[in-house]
């Protein structure tokens, strides 16, 4: 609200799955996005991988996008600590948590060409909706750039 973003809220009881969100938000013309919280092997890299509920990942071709050997499912630890959040709210919007930028922001390009975005606001009792003008802002804002991945 700081920063004067144009968004509308919609709450909800806690949902932890796309399958649960989608009952609170059916007929909303805007991409329903899953979001990853992914680490390297070594747990020296984290990513936050952001496609449509719809789609699903294969986290090798992911890996090998983004330069790394194996991916996986970063901690529940290391999430908190990082987004500042908890399983079933991993979101963009924890980016803003990131200000050492250790989390490195990939989007699925096909999701992109979207208008209007749903995104948990750092809980997952609500879902924002957000024009892909004001994520951009966003990003800018928290010095995280994207980089794009096809999920195909």
């Amino acid at each position: 609200d700081a920063n004067q973003f144009v968004y509308e809220r919609l709450e909800h009881p806690a949902v932890f799955t796309c399958e649960e969100a989608d009952r609170y938000q059916a007929g909303i013309e805007a991409v329903h996005t899953k979001n990853l919280f992914l680490c390297d092997k070594k747990k020296r890299h984290f990513f936050l991988a952001v496609t449509s509920c719809e789609k699903t990942v294969r986290l090798e071709n992911l890996a090998a996008r983004l330069g790394v050997s194996h991916l996986r499912f970063a901690s529940e630890e290391n999430l908190g600590k990082l987004l500042g959040v908890g399983v079933g709210s991993v979101t963009m919007l924890g980016l803003v948590n990131d200000a050492e930028h250790r989390v490195a922001l990939w989007i699925d390009q096909e999701i992109w060409s979207g208008e209007r975005f749903l995104c948990h606001p750092l809980v997952n009792t609500a879902t924002l909706v957000l024009s892909k003008a004001e994520l951009e802002r966003f990003f800018v804002l928290t010095g995280h750039r994207p980089d794009f991945f096809d999920s195909t």
